[in-house]
């Protein structure tokens, strides 16, 4: 089979399985203050927010982010729950990798859900050596999502550093562009509220994943785009025991299936 062949059949099989928003539904409803009513995939959260300035729940399609802690999974228990998307924790600063990543990699594969992998930067190491790290250990593989920098302030015994904006900005740069040459698409930017603010991240040139549990993006990042949503942490998704991270998508489900079709790997 031609390369084409195999890039044409490989996004048609995952266009089918990342519909959005396929499963079951469900009205959320709060008793405290604000309002959180909505229709969502048949996912829970042990601990809802009551919402400011707008809430998750309206949004169609849904994903998660994993790591070592989530165990053992079922993932067509997973996708049958709704979830759309899965970004699966990859490797850590140079030297680390996440011990359940490759088996995550081939279980969310074979239950046809979009997956990808991401990187948790340490600033004791530059972009460039953290990109080779991540390239080492990620297959570059027709139909995955893209590349995803993960980077926050890290509470690291071994590496306690808080380098400058302008630093930043030049190694994470440099460690997006490494990615999108080998992969051939620009990887995604994953930060949190607190490094957001602090750094001035958002004037990357990438697409954004933000945190914030509590209040809408458009609040809380005022004016900044972002494709991903990071609602929760103590998410309940079937398939999954325990906590997880369950994210939005910023669209409907026919702009997540064109989003697929120019953000998939090729």
């Amino acid at each position: 089979m031609s390369r084409i062949a195999v890039i044409l059949s490989a996004l048609a099989i995952l266009l089918l399985a990342a519909c959005g928003g396929g499963g079951p539904q469900r009205a959320v409803v709060s008793g405290g203050t604000g309002w959180v009513g909505g229709a969502v995939p048949q996912l829970g959260d042990r601990k809802p927010h009551s919402w400011r300035g707008g809430h998750p729940y309206n949004l169609p399609v849904h994903g998660i982010d994993i790591s070592r802690w989530q165990g053992t999974i079922d993932w067509n228990r997973v996708r049958s729950s709704g979830v759309s998307f899965a970004f699966l924790k990859a490797t850590e600063g140079g030297d680390h990798v996440d011990p359940n990543f490759r088996r995550y990699w081939r279980e969310a594969g074979a239950a046809r859900i979009p997956r990808g992998g991401y990187h948790y930067y340490y600033f004791c190491r530059s972009g460039a050596e953290q990109a080779r790290w991540y390239i080492q250990n990620v297959p570059r593989e027709v139909g995955s999502l893209p590349p995803v920098l993960d980077i926050e302030w890290t509470n690291s015994r071994t590496c306690p550093r808080r380098p400058g904006s302008a630093e930043i900005l030049r190694e994470a740069s440099q460690f997006l562009s490494i990615l999108e040459r080998y992969y051939g698409q620009r990887p995604i930017v994953y930060t949190t509220v607190d490094f957001y603010r602090e750094t001035g991240i958002g004037r990357l040139n990438a697409e954004f994943w933000l945190r914030s549990v509590a209040g809408h993006p458009r609040q809380v990042y005022p004016g900044q785009n972002w494709t991903f949503w990071q609602y929760t942490g103590t998410g309940i998704v079937p398939g999954i025991r325990g906590d997880a991270d369950i994210n939005a998508f910023a669209g409907s489900v026919d702009q997540w299936r064109a989003w697929l079709s120019r953000r998939l790997v090729r």
